[in-house]
């Protein structure tokens, strides 16, 4: 634990020397994922004025794959908080392709996470700390923003966590 700690605090120290966002995540070795296909009728970001709305997202890996299975039972806490981490990846990935630069990002306004969990975990806010951190990491006081972090009985295609977000732009 605490060299996962010191790692990222090395990483957060690296990253916030970076000028642009897509710097940031290239000095902490995050590649963004082509962004993945709305799974129904919808889209996965409406803008609207200054804000873009982000559909829920999930864990989807760069393979394709997700992570799946409940936080708490079938995964741990740690676990939980890298579903969120790739499913932040994923959300900017879909970013970047609306935007064309993530460096058009005034503020990040809101996020939404939900934890597929059992009703017994209640460490949800955890979980989806693997989101706010990165965040922050890559946007400094742009990525700070307001949070609920839920737990759900059930996610769609069993995934680990489902993330939604709010984005104001310049």
């Amino acid at each position: 634990m605490k060299r996962t700690l010191l790692a990222i605090l090395i990483i957060v120290s690296v990253a916030s020397f970076a000028q642009s966002p897509e710097a940031k995540l290239k000095a902490m070795n995050i590649e963004l994922i082509a962004p993945t296909k709305p799974m129904a009728n919808y889209v996965k970001a409406v803008r609207t004025g200054k804000l873009i709305f982000l559909a829920g997202h999930g864990p989807t890996r760069a393979d394709g794959t997700n992570v799946t299975g409940k936080v708490g039972s079938d995964l741990t806490i740690e676990q939980g908080v890298e579903a969120a981490r790739i499913t932040t990846i994923s959300l900017l990935s879909t970013l970047k392709a609306e935007l064309g630069e993530l460096g058009k990002i005034k503020r990040i306004v809101k996020v939404n996470g939900w934890v597929n969990c059992g009703p017994e975990f209640t460490d949800q806010p955890k979980v989806i700390n693997g989101c706010s951190d990165l965040l922050v990491a890559v946007f400094g006081e742009k990525g700070k923003h307001a949070r609920a972090a839920m737990g759900a009985v059930a996610l769609p295609s069993n995934i680990a966590v489902e993330i939604e977000m709010i984005v104001e732009i310049e």
